[in-house]
């Protein structure tokens, strides 16, 4: 068992693999809470972590032989329908906006309101005028 500073209580169970952080079980990986354990009680860290992990079956993938893909020209031709993204689905990216500008005073393209001929900034410069 640890408790957080928050007060709140974890229970962490070796034997079984678990923690209330449900991190140890998702991942099979030891969460901070594990690692805690282990450490406290002194025990061996590598009998907690998951087989998959571990470098002996990380090298069991790269024993077989990679076949190479071979010369493009040599593919079967494809016949089936070509798929084109479209891009007004696309969702937008943080920072600069990668459309055309257009000004929310005007309504023209190329510019924004503050560079619009027709904006009276605080000094009172700018012609009311349109263009």
């Amino acid at each position: 068992m640890r408790e957080m500073p928050s007060g709140k209580v974890l229970v962490v169970d070796l034997a079984r693999r678990v923690c209330d952080c449900g991190h140890f079980q998702v991942k099979r990986l030891p969460c901070c809470h594990v690692i805690a354990c282990y450490v406290n009680q002194r025990l061996d860290w590598q009998v907690y972590v998951n087989d998959v992990y571990k470098m002996s079956e990380i090298r069991k993938v790269y024993r077989v032989e990679f076949v190479p893909v071979g010369d493009p020209e040599t593919w079967p031709g494809y016949s089936e329908p070509t798929l084109v993204a479209n891009p007004t689905l696309r969702r937008t990216s943080k920072g600069q906006p990668k459309g055309p500008r257009i000004c929310h005073l005007c309504g023209k393209q190329g510019h924004c309101r503050s560079r619009c001929l027709q904006y009276v900034g605080p000094s009172g410069v700018g012609s009311s005028g349109g263009s």
